[in-house]
């Protein structure tokens, strides 16, 4: 069972946020400030962490960038009623995962949480594979058989990142964000650009294909 450590000072919210997460096999860990949170930490091994922003004494940002900077690595997701990009680029920033604004939809926070335990799985193996291919995260290599294929950065983190979701769909401003970075100067006509490279080097190899799906985005598809 997954530890889920929940950062809420609104008594109500946390509450719900535990019976969300209990009612779905999640074992939810409540803790009222930042502090109460290090102090879990410190007894506690904990799976993802969902914690609010505005709290008294330390903030969700700081709490986030000193994990960070102590060197815990388990998925952050942020629940706020703060919505601005600016407000979004900084929880980026200072090393959140994801994203979401109050009010919450129940249904909407335990895809996300289960995404990023999934994604979380997928980054500390370093390994996607899918039939006769494996994708090497620390080599930046896509080989089947006896096959192997060097990609550049970029390509490869949008290869990863489409095979390591399946059949999910992405638009092309969300793999900009992840993949780019939010600052980037490039526009999303760069995505299709790197698409279109991707299906001419493994347009032949049977295991996956990537499709367009009209007026979304992309999505990778298996065969096996």
């Amino acid at each position: 069972m997954f530890s889920i450590l929940v950062v809420e000072d609104d008594i109500n919210y946390g509450k719900l946020m535990e019976a969300t997460l209990e009612d779905k096999n999640f074992n939810p860990i409540l803790a009222r400030s930042a502090q109460e949170a290090l102090d879990i930490l410190d007894q506690k091994s904990i799976d993802l962490m969902i914690t609010d922003i505005m709290m008294p004494g330390m903030d969700g940002y700081t709490l986030t960038e000193v994990l960070r900077e102590a060197g815990y690595d388990f998925p952050i997701l942020m629940v706020t009623a703060k919505e601005t990009v600016k407000d979004k680029r900084k929880g980026f920033i200072v090393g959140t995962d994801d994203y979401m604004i109050k009010p919450i939809d129940e249904e909407e926070l335990i895809l996300r949480v289960r995404a990023l335990l999934r994604r979380s799985k997928i980054v500390s193996d370093r390994k996607v594979n899918i039939g006769k291919v494996t994708l090497n995260y620390d080599a930046v290599s896509v080989s089947r058989e006896s096959e192997r294929v060097t990609l550049p950065q970029k390509e490869f983190m949008l290869l990863y990142k489409l095979l390591s979701y399946p059949d999910m769909i992405f638009t092309r401003i969300q793999l900009m964000d992840e993949i780019w970075g939010l600052d980037t100067d490039s526009d999303d006509h760069t995505v299709s650009v790197h698409i279109s490279r991707l299906r001419e080097r493994f347009g032949t190899w049977p295991e996956f294909s990537i499709e367009t799906v009209r007026g979304l985005g992309y999505k990778a598809v298996k065969h096996v």
